[in-house]
């Protein structure tokens, strides 16, 4: 077992460890769960958050003990790294790795649970949500700052940004989900675009951005980022349309 807690939280540590332990019989469940479980506990009056990572593969159990971090460790280190650029996640409070003979078995990591008013997908799915615009641009600038940071955050998607409504119509952006990045010294253009790509298929929320985003860098104007930023969006969706068609095929097939 491989088991590492915050030292914020050391002296809780032996309560986080019996939580893991019975993750599967207490609890109670957040989400839908169809690859991941997450349950919410209670640790001193204070709620938390244990994602429990689908067991993997054959192949990708020895490469987790041998070759790769565990997503549990990756999504603890890259939380730290998040706060101490200054970028906003839930607070990281532990991860836990089981081994067997074969390699890794199964994998927690433990966080805060953030309650907040919405995610970025609202935005997507309602058009007129309650000041929608300006928490687009405010959203725009904190992309724009993960970049200028060097954070190249691979799960960039309508549901991995918690927003919190602050005071004066300011907003806080929490990224969550966080077992896939990249950290550079620098991100080119088309590394920023790119990273752009799965949020939304709504060319009047491109546009918006594109704008917000033209703002802040430089290099390219308004018109040059609209169209990379677009031309990018139309390639993801086609892509992402076709593997859906290819599943769906799989499916029928199987049945």
């Amino acid at each position: 077992m491989n088991f590492k807690v915050n030292p914020i939280f050391i002296k809780v540590s032996s309560s986080i460890l019996d939580i893991i332990k019975n993750f599967n019989t207490s609890g109670v469940v957040f989400g839908n769960g169809q690859r991941n479980t997450i349950r919410l506990f209670d640790l001193d009056g204070r709620t938390i958050n244990i994602k429990s990572f689908k067991i993997p593969n054959l192949i990708n159990v020895f490469v987790y003990k041998y070759f790769r971090k565990s997503k549990a460790r990756r999504s603890f280190e890259y939380a730290v790294i998040l706060l101490e650029k200054g970028i906003g996640t839930p607070e990281p409070i532990a991860f836990l790795e089981n081994f067997n003979g074969l390699g890794l078995k199964d994998s927690y990591y433990v966080s805060e649970h953030l309650v907040t008013e919405l995610t970025y997908r609202e935005l997507v799915e309602i058009s007129d949500y309650p000041d929608h615009e300006n928490i687009l641009r405010q959203f725009t600038k904190f992309s724009f700052d993960l970049h200028q940071k060097g954070i190249e955050f691979l799960d960039h998607s309508p549901g991995n940004t918690l927003i919190k409504k602050g005071l004066d119509n300011k907003y806080e952006f929490f990224l969550v989900d966080l077992n896939r990045m990249n950290f550079h010294e620098s991100m080119n253009f088309e590394q920023r675009m790119n990273n752009l790509r799965r949020l939304t298929d709504k060319e009047e929320m491109i546009e918006v951005m594109s704008n917000e985003y033209s703002k802040l860098y430089k290099e390219k104007t308004e018109a040059e980022i609209f169209e990379k930023m677009w031309q990018d969006t139309l390639e993801f969706q086609e892509k992402f349309t076709r593997k859906q068609r290819l599943k769906k095929k799989l499916k029928f097939w199987k049945s």
